[in-house]
């Protein structure tokens, strides 16, 4: 399990190929400067509640990560991600749409493609077939 910090004190934990996939997302709006709110539950033993924090270029956020295996990104699922958190709900984990994935190496180039289509088109989700 990965670890998501915001400003040194909220925590929360993410499978690590869930939260490179929150990374890819938050990284490319925060790179274009777009403040959003992220939210998430906590797991039902400490509580199960729900946190969300304002994300702003100037947050402190970390994320760390257990495994060293090659990471997968789902270009669906980023931009499932990417529509979340253009809406006033902001970004929350959204059920992964099934496609083949893809190697690290073109990670750049994905989070790149989400930002792209998460911004050219907010009144319709993207296609889930």
């Amino acid at each position: 399990m990965g670890r998501f910090t915001y400003e040194g004190s909220v925590k929360a934990e993410f499978e690590d190929r869930i939260l490179l996939h929150l990374q890819t997302v938050i990284a490319g709006k925060l790179r274009r400067h777009e403040c959003f709110l992220f939210t998430w539950r906590e797991d039902a033993d400490i509580g199960g509640g729900r946190i969300a924090v304002w994300m702003h270029p100037g947050a402190s956020i970390a994320f760390t990560y257990t495994t060293m295996r090659p990471a997968v990104l789902n270009r669906r699922w980023l931009e499932a991600l990417a529509y979340a958190a253009n809406s006033p709900m902001g970004l929350h984990l959204v059920p992964e749409p099934e496609e083949p994935t893809v190697s690290a190496g073109e990670r750049h180039e994905l989070s790149h493609a989400a930002g792209r289509s998460a911004t050219s088109d907010t009144t319709t989700p993207p296609s889930a077939g």
